[in-house]
């Protein structure tokens, strides 16, 4: 007897699936394209695709929503420059033309006439009544077509338009299916790694901070926008009622990042998380004078982990006071955030802050020490937690620190926490990164402080008398410098080559000042 085959019923993808699959094959794609070098070339260039499609879906059910109300919609971005227009057709406009319409400051528009291309009409868009333009226009200012195979960038566009992002759903997937392409970048950039902060760390500092409801909260160095991210899911847990969401949609959030990649990168991943309209500038957060900044500059949160080691331009060092220009970024945003946490005035309630440091902040004297002073005697500086080693590898070994700190009067005592890394593990990888539940013990003690194992306090008068010196250790562990791991010893030799560096160049400055006198 013939056996009848039986067809067996496909199941149905699920929406994380479908939109992995998409989101593989434009990356399979692009992997033929001559132009694209490695995922640090694929991701930004997925990316302003995905936001000129995020954009277009927002702009229809905003157009919907207006014809219902019987107002008038301007959008954001106008005919024939709309996804629309362009890439919502499959067998729309391919090959060569497509790279001279996107890339060309005047070509053939799918329209047929000629005009501005893509990419020079986005970064020409004003805003005249604070809507999106503003966006646009910065996030294409620094951004640039690296495909050049046109007919390769249609059938990534054709698959870009698979993603529905009407659909809650799909745009809550794709928030997590992003946050690991970010992870992948920061895996393939190497040195280029340092805008990204482990996952386990971002959550910690904001559920020690724990930003509320009708509180401004500020990333002076946003990078992907980690922080933010996770401080809108943190006051979005807070929210009952409708001005609860329009608060932390509209002024509650706010970021800079003066890199055009990470800029990008930072607002899609805060759009993909359902923040409709980030606030992140594109400017230097140094650039400002700091005697310039005032009450109504200040916010009520920062979080952060402000780039170390760098060096900023002359022009930049002269915003700070003579005493306290450095080459050391950290100390710069340290410096900045100290002076942009609010004041209690009134019923206002004293800003407070979580930021991450090198090793070298806690040691460091001369300026350092100076800047520390005054973190000291003008702020309360409650609370230091030392991180074991690993946390950031591969791609630093520097030993850091996570510094809390508020505006509610001068410190009293610091209470220093010591992290223990995992049992039989002497370092994180990146392989086997640092998990949040491992600072479960800390959050507990956070709130109800006695001296342990891994807590001890330190009075602010003892740190003064030392020159500021916050580099305390555990004094319950049996650990001196002779047995410190070799990472840390270099670490340190490192920290103090810098330093010298540092003490090098102030010479130099000095004695060219004087000369030209």
């Amino acid at each position: 007897m013939a056996r009848t085959a039986v067809q067996k019923k496909e199941t149905p993808k699920s929406t994380a699936q479908q939109l992995g699959s998409i989101v593989k094959s434009c990356r399979d794609i692009m992997r033929k394209d001559k132009g694209l070098n490695g995922d640090l070339d694929r991701l930004p260039m997925l990316t302003w695709i995905m936001f000129l499609k995020f954009l277009d879906d927002m702009e229809k059910v905003r157009e919907a929503e207006a014809k219902l109300a019987g107002k008038r919609y301007r959008p954001s971005i106008e005919s024939p420059y709309r996804w629309r227009d362009w890439a919502a057709k499959p067998e729309g406009v391919t090959g060569p033309e497509l790279i001279a319409f996107i890339n060309q400051d005047e070509a053939v528009r799918p329209d047929g006439k000629r005009g501005a291309g893509l990419f020079a009409y986005l970064k020409s868009l004003e805003s005249t009544n604070g809507d999106r333009r503003d966006v646009i226009a910065r996030v294409f200012q620094g951004t640039i077509n690296r495909m050049v195979n046109g007919y390769l960038l249609r059938d990534v566009v054709n698959k870009v338009n698979d993603i529905h992002f009407t659909s809650k759903d799909e745009i809550h997937t794709l928030g997590h299916l992003y946050e690991t392409m970010l992870r992948e970048m920061r895996d393939a950039a190497g040195d280029s790694g340092e805008f990204y902060t482990p996952r386990a760390v971002v959550k910690f500092i904001v559920a020690a901070v724990n930003p509320m409801l009708g509180e401004v909260v500020l990333d002076p160095a946003a990078g992907t926008g980690g922080f933010l991210v996770e401080a809108y899911e943190h006051l979005q847990k807070q929210a009952k009622r409708a001005q609860d969401y329009d608060h932390i949609q509209h002024g509650a959030l706010h970021g800079v990042e003066a890199k055009p990649l990470p800029y990008l990168l930072c607002e899609m991943n805060l759009l993909l998380h359902g923040v409709e309209y980030p606030e992140i500038d594109s400017g230097n957060a140094l650039r400002f004078p700091l005697r310039e900044i005032g009450d109504k500059d200040r916010v009520d949160v920062i979080i952060t982990n402000p780039p170390f080691g760098g060096e900023e331009e002359r022009g930049i060092l002269s915003n700070f006071p003579e005493d306290k220009q450095t080459a050391e970024t950290a100390l710069l945003f340290l410096q900045l955030i100290m002076r942009k946490l609010r004041r209690p005035l009134g019923a206002t309630k004293a800003g407070r802050c979580g930021m991450v440091v090198p090793d070298g902040v806690l040691f460091g004297d001369n300026i350092c020490a100076r800047i520390k002073e005054e973190l000291l005697r003008d702020y309360n500086l409650h609370t230091i937690v030392r991180l074991p080693n690993g946390v950031f590898s591969p791609y630093t070994d520097i030993q850091t620190n996570l510094l809390f700190f508020d505006r509610s009067g001068p410190t009293t005592d610091v209470w220093y926490y010591e992290q223990p890394a995992p049992e039989g593990r002497k370092k994180y990888t990146k392989t086997a990164p640092m998990q949040f539940e491992e600072f479960h013990h800390c959050l507990v003690w956070w709130n109800n402080r006695a001296e342990t194992d891994h807590a001890w306090k330190v009075p602010a008068a003892e740190l003064l008398k030392a020159d500021c010196n916050l580099d305390r250790k555990n004094p319950k562990a049996r650990q001196d410098i002779a047995h410190l791991p070799p990472e840390q010893l270099v670490n340190r030799i490192r920290a103090k080559q810098a330093r010298m560096v540092e003490i090098i160049g102030n010479i130099e400055a000095l004695v060219s000042k004087s000369g030209e006198g």
